[in-house]
């Protein structure tokens, strides 16, 4: 019996291998007798909510197909689907499932993942991604439909369409609310922006146009493949873009990954600069230029450089296990500035408890503006107080024996990484190994990939190096 699990952001796999009609179809079944059930449970929180569910999904090969076939089953069991009417942001449709004030909400998308990667998203009646509870339970589901051989027997009747909507205007609304539009309009902006052939075309472009800038678009247009590439807004996701901005024909490169759930930003003399930096200047920006109170929410294995940050404002910080839905659920909890993860998801107070891509690119296109500085230039004022840092991710595919041996090994703590003796060890997340002078390594199981994840931050070149080296050397197990 196949095993199907939800990662840290949904349930991945193969197209045609793993992800099949099949499969999806039994996920949808499991997901459908689970909101049935807590529709009628009176501590729930969707109790007696009219059963409406938003359905969207990404440029992927087959995403409309997958889409429908979800569709046709909740309808069969009594439920009302909603499907945008064509491929839609990651964060639009959890806008979208708040603002319809549906009970859930199920995306098709595998992200930033490679194109032959699809993928199965739960959101609930927040807009947040499913608990690790609740997806346990869905899980818990499958399971039983397999023992039960379980076939889909009802259909819907021929020529069925689903109902479908346009969730942009409501969204461009949310984000006039919460972006100086005034602001970068002064700044006459030349910007180029690259949708990686995904969802963020006509979204992000739409949005800065009406802004004022000038926009230079790449790969705007649809191609299940992403043109051989990862949908990836990373350095090299953004190379044309940063040749543009290099050219002096931009000068700021904003990017989004497949879904434009996340970031990349590349700045006015070419730089691209890390998640990890993004989140702090939001924050500062947030905090100095907008007065805005509350805390800061990061992941395990996101930079310490948000606490020096929040530190100089006087802001708590908040640390939680990696997957935005944790980051989420402390933002509908309590006042939150801004939350974010070093792999490149962010979503700031008043909005939705989901990484928004869009946002973050739109919130740095505003920072440029009130300061009238290119990011560096800002970066480089907030290490006259923090001082720098210096991150780095190393991803290492192992087979799955020696990846038990190796989480083992790490989880009965370690007594120094090289020459550095671990001054606190955080099991929260993974395995963090907390070094002398703001240093720190952390290891994680991937929950998307068969990977082991080692994150490292130092205070130098030189103390990057040498962790570095000596991570290489944990993972090789000598």
């Amino acid at each position: 019996m196949d095993s199907i699990r939800f990662g840290t952001s949904g349930w991945r796999g193969i197209i045609a291998q793993d992800f099949t009609f099949a499969n999806v179809t039994l996920v949808a079944q499991a997901i459908a007798t689970y909101l049935k059930r807590e529709l009628k449970r009176k501590k729930s929180p969707i109790y007696g909510r009219q059963p409406k569910i938003i359905l969207g999904h990404d440029t992927r090969f087959m995403g409309p197909e997958f889409t429908r076939t979800v569709a046709e089953v909740l309808a069969e069991n009594g439920l009302q689907p909603l499907m945008c009417q064509r491929d839609a942001p990651t964060p639009v449709i959890a806008h979208a499932i708040r603002q319809k004030r549906a009970m859930a909400g199920i995306n098709m998308t595998a992200s930033h993942n490679p194109a032959a990667y699809q993928g199965l998203k739960l959101s609930m009646h927040n807009g947040a991604g499913a608990s690790q509870k609740v997806t346990q339970a869905i899980e818990r589901e499958i399971v039983k439909l397999q023992r039960k051989e379980w076939l889909r027997k009802t259909r819907m009747e021929s020529g069925w369409q689903c109902r479908t909507f346009d969730p942009k205007e409501a969204y461009f609304k949310q984000i006039r609310s919460l972006i100086d539009f005034k602001k970068i309009k002064r700044a006459k902006m030349k910007v180029a922006v690259e949708c990686m052939y995904g969802t963020g075309r006509g979204y992000l472009d739409a949005l800065l146009e009406e802004a004022g800038a000038a926009v230079t678009l790449f790969h705007d247009t649809l191609n299940p493949s992403f043109g051989g590439h990862h949908p990836e807004p990373n350095a090299e996701g953004m190379a044309e873009a940063r040749a543009c901005v290099l050219r002096g024909k931009a000068q700021l490169g904003l990017g989004l990954d497949g879904d434009a759930d996340r970031f990349g930003i590349v700045d006015k003399d070419g730089t691209w600069l890390t998640p990890n930096q993004i989140l702090a200047l939001a924050l500062y920006h947030l905090a100095k230029n907008r007065k805005w109170k509350g805390a800061v929410v990061r992941t395990v294995p996101t930079s310490h450089q948000v606490d020096d940050v929040a530190a100089m404002f006087g802001v708590t910080v908040h640390e939680t296990p990696t997957g935005f839905k944790h980051i989420g659920a402390l933002m509908e909890s309590e006042p939150i500035i801004v939350g974010g993860e070093e792999s490149g998801g962010l979503s700031i107070q008043g909005h939705v408890p989901e990484k928004d891509g869009i946002l973050a690119c739109l919130l740095m296109a505003e920072l440029c503006a009130y300061e009238k500085k290119s990011l560096g230039a800002i970066l480089k004022e907030i290490e006259k107080t923090t001082g720098p840092y210096f991150t780095d991710r190393i991803n290492v595919r192992i087979p799955a024996d020696a990846k038990e041996a190796l989480l083992n090994r790490l989880s009965k703590g370690l007594d120094k990484v090289g020459r550095y003796p671990v001054e606190s060890f955080i099991s929260m997340d993974g395995y963090k190994f907390v070094l002398p002078g703001q240093q720190w390594v952390a290891f994680r199981a991937s929950g998307t990939e068969p990977l082991i994840r080692c994150y490292i931050e130092a205070k130098s070149e030189e103390g990057l190096n040498t962790l570095r080296r000596a991570c290489k050397q944990i993972l090789k197990g000598s």
